[in-house]
């Protein structure tokens, strides 16, 4: 009687643990998501305010990094090609190890920044947030390398100092920074990784005329695109991240294109067995230094850990993932329709689109317009479309008088010229690429510059229309002589 009693008892106590552990697992799988409104929060409290634009170098970074050296484990990996530091921070003593590597591009920052709002995040304590941080701190190991390419960061620009694009150097690693992050990625073995970058604005979601504002990438890690377990948890997790992004940025979310590249980190770290999610920061109309793509990329980073954490990402398919639409190259800054133009004596209408990039000069940057397609440009989109039917293509002129300096000229004075029909002027003193943000072209080391309507060459003409000019057309800036509106012109002298 006792021993069956005893083996009733037995198996009361094991289908015990059976349904406790079920139980667990269960909780742990079906914690709830966080919300928008506790993310945004999140970013609003622990925004790091030291850095406020996108252009900070190398030597912004260390204090911020030794503020956090007494809660998070600080080490120096190695040095760039210039000698600058490659710095680590890990924080979290879970089973599950995570990597996240920031500006392989030395012109890619958005992550940098939201990585720092993190730090700020994770250190904090006893507020409404602990319950998310315990949860991450118990679960989850994870290292942050917050600047791969200092040496790219110092002239903002995307390749290193050897002129190496670093996303292609993770078989041949040439460069120390390519094997710096090889060899992290190996001591550590994470079983997710997050590789972070920026795109061109010009990104669009396919067949809209939404900004992709993030585009995101289960990368692929052979030819066939195959999908094995490891990029199917990567496909899971942006799957959730997506979720989020469509609350707040409904419809600017792409897929970037999963051809394999044999020679990029994201595609080879997938393939070593890390669960690899791409980041690219596109753009955001109304928002040039990605501050508020700076917040998204705060709000999805630490959902997708929170998501690790919980394992709540295997709620989600595969099939999810492939219906995000897929990035296209069909935005502009400007697009005008119907312009007439003459050749031969004929008049024809043309429609251009006008893209304005962005160059280093020491000191800042300045913006160059150039006339990337003409003909009939329907399938592309643009921030500011101008209707010019009845508007006739007209050339500008150099002002016949030389002005002393950039400072004898003000904003109205410009405008005054323009209306005139001269769309340059010519000064005595200054150099070549010092900056203004006037709304004419300023000349010293040229006397004249091309008012053409052709596709490469600089947006600068007029539209008039019954022989009046009504808009001046400068280094791509779109101004109405009438209702001119006063903005950073970002401009360079010539």
């Amino acid at each position: 009687m006792m021993s069956v009693s005893k083996g009733i008892y037995t198996r009361i106590f094991l289908l015990f643990l059976i349904s406790l552990i079920g139980c667990k697992t269960a909780n742990k799988n079906t914690t709830e998501p966080l919300s928008i409104e506790t993310l945004e929060s999140a970013f609003n409290n622990f925004k790091e305010s030291a850095i406020t634009h996108r252009r900070f170098k190398h030597e912004d970074l260390q204090p911020l990094i030794q503020k956090h050296a007494s809660q998070f484990e600080t080490q120096v990996l190695g040095n760039s090609i210039d000698g600058r530091s490659i710095s680590s921070l890990d924080w979290g003593n879970g089973e599950t190890k995570v990597m996240l590597w920031s500006q392989m591009h030395g012109n890619e920052s958005t992550a940098t920044m939201a990585l720092f709002d993190l730090f700020n995040f994770l250190e904090g304590s006893g507020d409404e947030y602990e319950d998310i941080r315990n949860t991450l701190r118990s679960n989850l190991n994870i290292k942050f390398i917050p600047m791969i390419n200092p040496d790219g960061a110092e002239a903002f620009k995307r390749r290193n100092s050897l002129d190496i694009d670093l996303n292609r150097d993770a078989i041949s690693q040439i460069s120390p920074e390519a094997i710096i992050l090889k060899n992290a990625r190996d001591d550590f073995e994470p079983e997710f990784g997050f590789n972070l970058h920026d795109q061109q604005v010009y990104y669009n979601v396919e067949g809209t005329d939404k900004q992709a504002t993030i585009s995101v990438l289960a990368p692929a890690y052979n030819v066939a695109t195959d999908v094995n377990e490891v990029r199917e948890r990567a496909m899971q997790t942006i799957v959730g991240m997506n979720k989020v992004l469509q609350q707040v940025v409904p419809g600017q979310v792409g897929k970037y294109d999963d051809a394999f590249e044999p020679r990029a980190f994201g595609d080879n770290i997938q393939k070593w067995g890390t669960s690899t999610i791409l980041i690219e920061s596109g753009g955001y109309w109304g928002d040039p230094d990605k501050q508020y793509i700076r917040q998204l990329n705060f709000m999805i980073i630490l959902d997708a850990l929170h998501q690790i954490a919980t394992q709540g990402y295997e709620q989600f398919t595969t099939e999810e993932y492939f219906a995000i639409p897929d990035n296209d190259s069909k935005l502009a800054d400007l697009m005008i329709n119907e312009m007439q133009v003459e050749v031969e004596g004929k008049k024809y209408p043309i429609d251009l689109i006008i893209r304005r990039r962005e160059s280093e000069v020491p000191g800042g940057y300045y913006v160059s317009g150039s006339i990337e397609d003409l003909g009939d440009m329907q399938v592309y989109y643009a921030q500011e479309v101008f209707d010019a039917s009845g508007f006739e293509f007209e050339e500008g002129k150099v002002y016949e008088s030389t002005l002393e300096d950039i400072g004898s000229l003000d904003f109205n004075q410009a405008i005054d010229l323009l209306k005139q029909g001269y769309l340059a002027v010519k000064v005595k003193n200054g150099a070549s690429k010092d900056l203004h943000s006037l709304p004419i072209l300023v000349l010293k080391s040229v006397d004249s510059f091309p008012s053409v309507w052709t596709t490469g060459s600089a947006p600068n003409f007029y539209l008039a229309k019954d022989g009046d000019l009504k808009y001046a057309i400068v280094n791509g800036y779109l101004i109405d002589l009438e209702n001119p509106k006063q903005q950073d012109f970002k401009q360079r002298i010539y």
